[in-house]
């Protein structure tokens, strides 16, 4: 494995016209020679963003994302492709495939739908969130370590275990030199979300998730992920993360991950 670049103001740095290199930043939680999902799902669809470039006026949106997490993901060069699978004028399906070495490590299939004018009949039931000002700012590293745990400013509110609420937002760019979209900016802080509301310390008990899913009803904007989490174990080994998705304006979509629960080695 290669040594990630120490690039402290980027996440990713572009070393080919679909190929990446990750910093220090982009370092997991859960193993310090892995990348932490959440940069790269935001990366992802960035990679989806500049293959759909020559159509920005076309009237589609992403509405949903799919990730399934194929492995452990290293922290070393890889190679993004994208593909539509389902074109079409109102709705069109594209996937992307994340290759480290010669593994593929990363399939994502994201949904665009037709904006249309609909806001006379919009509205949801989940209750927003309480600003961001009005959340206590949290040493996240103090839980998780990593490069990208240290990135990233947290304010959260824990109600119990398993029950957490958290604004999440980073000063630092995805890809070195290149701005993002405000979909790839979002999403590259939803994975976070396994981390805010732990049922059980994660020194003591392993609760990786192998997918993510968002869904997404409107677009979001501003610099912060609103996260409402709660999180699920079952008596098999396998858990549920499940998040309510806001940005300052209020709730846009979901959020969720399976999880594979295993108690931590010599445990």
């Amino acid at each position: 494995m290669s040594t990630p670049t120490a690039a402290p103001d980027s996440y990713f740095q572009r070393t080919g016209e679909n190929r990446y290199k990750p910093t220090v930043q982009a370092q997991g939680a859960w193993h310090p020679d892995e990348q932490h999902f959440s940069p790269l799902g935001g990366l992802i669809v960035h990679a989806i963003d500049r293959y759909r470039a020559d159509r920005p006026g076309d009237g589609l949106a992403l509405a949903r994302i799919s990730f399934d997490i194929l492995g452990l993901i290293a922290l070393d060069e890889f190679e993004v492709t994208v593909e539509t699978v389902r074109p079409g004028r109102t709705i069109e399906l594209v996937e992307a495939t994340v290759v480290v070495g010669e593994r593929a490590v990363v399939r994502a299939r994201a949904w665009f739908l037709a904006e249309l004018d609909t806001a006379a009949v919009a509205g949801t039931h989940d209750e927003r969130l309480p600003a961001p000002e009005e959340f206590e700012p949290w040493a996240m590293d103090g839980v998780w370590g990593g490069g990208y745990i240290s990135s990233i400013e947290v304010r959260h509110r824990r109600t119990a275990p398993g029950r957490a609420a958290a604004w999440v937002s980073t000063p630092v760019e995805l890809v070195a030199g290149e701005p993002s979209s405000p979909h790839a900016s979002f999403v590259a802080l939803v994975d976070t979300a396994n981390g805010i509301a732990v049922r059980q310390a994660p020194t003591e008990w392993m609760f990786p998730n192998t997918d993510l899913t968002i869904h997404l009803f409107r677009r979001p904007e501003g610099r912060w992920t609103g996260l409402d989490t709660s999180v699920s174990f079952g008596p098999a080994g396998h858990g549920v993360t499940s998040t309510v998705l806001h940005d300052e304006r209020g709730p846009l979509g979901r959020a969720e991950q399976i999880l594979t629960v295993r108690p931590q080695r010599g445990r």
